[in-house]
Formats: C-alpha cells, sequence, structure tokens
C-alpha cells in the first residue's frame, strides 16, 4: 500500500544495506511453483506499477473531477507499458485519511470508471487496491472492471495502522469472492505491512505468517519495508520466497540499483522511485521508470 513518507524509529529496516554480487541468493529455479504470475502477467517474474489516483469525490483532498482523474490515470498507465512494465494496479493513495476497511459508493464508482477506462487504453493485466483495508470494495471494482488481481491489507492477523486496529478478513473476502463469482481475481495480501505496528503479533515471526496466509489461501504475499518508498528487507524477502508455493512480492522501495538484491521475488510493485524526484505524489519520470525496467531484465 502506497502512502505518504513519515518519521520512524532506527531500524534496520529504515536503512538499505547493499548486498554483493557474489552475497546474492542465487535464484535457480521458479519460487513461484503455481505459476500464478506466468499466468497473469505472460512472464515468470513480473513488474507491476503503481498508478496513485488523484483525490476522488468527497475526500478531503478531492480538486478534480472523475474525467479528469480518468485521464490523468490513463496517461500514467500508458507510460509504464511504453517503459517496458508487465502490468499496472490502481489505488485511492490521494484520498489521505484514509477510512478504516469501508469507503463509500462513489469511491467504488469513480475507481470501476478509472479502471475500465484504463483497461481500454492498454494491455497491462491490470490491479485494484481500495485504501485502506478495503478489501471487499477492491474485488468488486476489479470484477466490474475486468482487472486480474487486488492488493489487501489485513488478510490475517491483526495490526494497527493509522487507521487503527486492522483485524483479519481473510475468511470474509474469500467468501465475498466466491459469492459473486470473483474466483478468477488473485488476492495478494501484504504480511507485517508498512505504516503499522506489529507489537501483537511480535511472537509471529514474517516467515510464518506468509505461511499463515497461504495456508489461508492467498493467492501470493507481499513483503514491503516500513513505509512508502522504504527499502524492503531482502533477507525477509528471500526468507519469505523460500518458504511458501505462492509468489513473494516485494511491495515498496524498488529502485534501479537495489532490485537484483531480491533474488526470491517473483513480482516487484513500483510506485515511488520511478516518480520526479523519488516521491509518489510527483508524475512518472519516463527514465526512471526505463532504468528499472533496465535493471529488472538485466
Amino acid at each position: 500500500m502506497q502512502r505518504l513518507q513519515r518519521s520512524f524509529p532506527l531500524t534496520f529496516k529504515n536503512f538499505h544495506f547493499k548486498i554483493p554480487a557474489q552475497q546474492r541468493l542465487e535464484r535457480k529455479s521458479p519460487l513461484d511453483k503455481l505459476g500464478t504470475i506466468k499466468s497473469l502477467f505472460g512472464v515468470s517474474r513480473a513488474l507491476i506499477g503503481v498508478v496513485h489516483l488523484q483525490a476522488l469525490p468527497g475526500t478531503p483532498g478531492s480538486k478534480l473531477d472523475v474525467a479528469e482523474i480518468t485521464s490523468i490515470a490513463v496517461d500514467e498507465a500508458r507510460t509504464y507499458e511504453e517503459a517496458g512494465f508487465n502490468g499496472v494496479m490502481i489505488e485511492n493513495t490521494h484520498d489521505r485519511p484514509y477510512l478504516k476497511s469501508a469507503v463509500g459508493p462513489e469511491i467504488i464508482a469513480a475507481m470501476a470508471v478509472i479502471g475500465a477506462d484504463i483497461r481500454k487504453a492498454t494491455a497491462l493485466p491490470l490491479g485494484i487496491q481500495v485504501l485502506a483495508g478495503a478489501n471487499s470494495s477492491a474485488v468488486a471494482v476489479a470484477l466490474a472492471t475486468g482487472a486480474s488481481f487486488v492488493r489487501v491489507e489485513g488478510f490475517i492477523f491483526a495490526h494497527v495502522a493509522d487507521e487503527g486496529l486492522i483485524e483479519a478478513s481473510a475468511g470474509a473476502l474469500l467468501r465475498y469472492r466466491r459469492a459473486i463469482g470473483a474466483d478468477h481475481i488473485r488476492v495478494f495480501a501484504d504480511i507485517k505491512k508498512k505504516h503499522s505496528a506489529h507489537a501483537i503479533t511480535k511472537d509471529v515471526d514474517i516467515v510464518e505468517t506468509a505461511k499463515a496466509a497461504e495456508f489461508f489461501s492467498v493467492d501470493g504475499v507481499i513483503v514491503s519495508g516500513v513505509a512508502t518508498g522504504q527499502p524492503t528487507d531482502p533477507i525477509e524477502v528471500n526468507s519469505v520466497g523460500s518458504a511458501v508455493s505462492v509468489p513473494t512480492i516485494v511491495g515498496s522501495g524498488i529502485t534501479a540499483d537495489n532490485i537484483h538484491d531480491y533474488q526470491n521475488a517473483d513480482a516487484f510493485i513500483v510506485g515511488s522511485s520511478i516518480k520526479q524526484d523519488g516521491l509518489w505524489m510527483n508524475p512518472i519520470d519516463m527514465e526512471r521508470a526505463r532504468a528499472v525496467v533496465r535493471s529488472f531484465g538485466g
């Protein structure tokens, strides 16, 4: 989930330690044993670009109408496609402060319109995230727009986020997905997610969390840093990737310089480093985007 950068206590997760090439884990075979990434994106490892939607109707920062927001979003999706990304996803990032686990019908309607236009404008597989933790709404938007996947938070266990206590939603979410005939839409879930406190699950490490998500029928797990734009810990990614059969996806902090540190990752969600000045709220910088694509393919 993309969020505003903010200050955090000084822990090792706030820093990126470059892993020398000779120490990087060699990826000798696909870790996505179920072939989920290949089935969605047509490649064994995928780059997914994030379109941070302008503030939607009814939110404090709203300034544009849906048509204007859609035009900007479509242009960004086309930029990702031109740069060589394998997929794109939309999220209502500018709607802060976020509601907890639910949004109004105006948000769902607007995101469905935007997603449908992106689907018409590009050939890239589309993903949906509705902040904060409005997971059923994301599945509904995905079904309406013909999207391929959703990014969700609060799938298993509980954590304390900016919005308050987020509780597990896997049981209700997957039943809702079945009820509306959306089983083909893949659910990628954040584990030990960013912008959150995990003291209440401190005795459950990230590998066991990933295994629990897999046991609860998730389609992929997302590992991220402590905040938007902050690097994800390569050791955590490699450990999770070795422990589960579903795809392991890096959810934050990917740059052209560090992408090779994550050899056990099956996909990368990229949204900050390829923006002007590396800030998520800025427009996409095509050269930054192409640099990530070159490094990913190198």
